[in-house]
């Protein structure tokens, strides 16, 4: 094992998020995931269709929103999306009314965070080159 770098024996890779947003909240999901966030919906697989919610692409990462009846976002937890040219999407979020908060406190990285229409919280992050 290489401690340096975190590696395991088992060779973890990340799949998916999943985050929960309410019911009957999909079309505000796709406003903000698809239409402002510029994500690709995915098909559920047949037998998990029927519960709601959708899944969500870019070609790096999967985002899975599924519906839960009493969801109260996190305060802190969150996903920390890497993205290519965060000034654009900070600005996106802005037009679209998504407030964003910058925070210089991660050494080597830009970022800001947001929140979708659920209050999940969501970090956006590029590295300072």
């Amino acid at each position: 094992m290489n401690a340096e770098r975190g590696t395991s024996p088992y060779g973890y890779g990340l799949h998916h998020v999943q985050l929960a947003i309410r019911p009957g909240g999909e079309d505000a999901a796709r406003a903000f995931y698809v239409g402002v966030l510029g994500m690709t919906e995915v098909a559920k697989p047949a037998g998990l269709a029927g519960r709601g919610g959708l899944w969500l692409r870019t070609d790096a990462v999967e985002l899975h929103l599924g519906v839960e009846p009493d969801h109260m976002p996190s305060a802190k937890a969150h996903p920390g999306l890497l993205v290519a040219d965060l000034d654009a999407l900070a600005a996106a979020l802005a037009a679209a009314g998504h407030p964003v908060a910058w925070d210089a406190d991660f050494p080597g990285y830009r970022r800001c965070y947001t929140r979708d229409p659920f209050g999940n919280r969501l970090e956006f992050l590029t590295p300072v080159l």
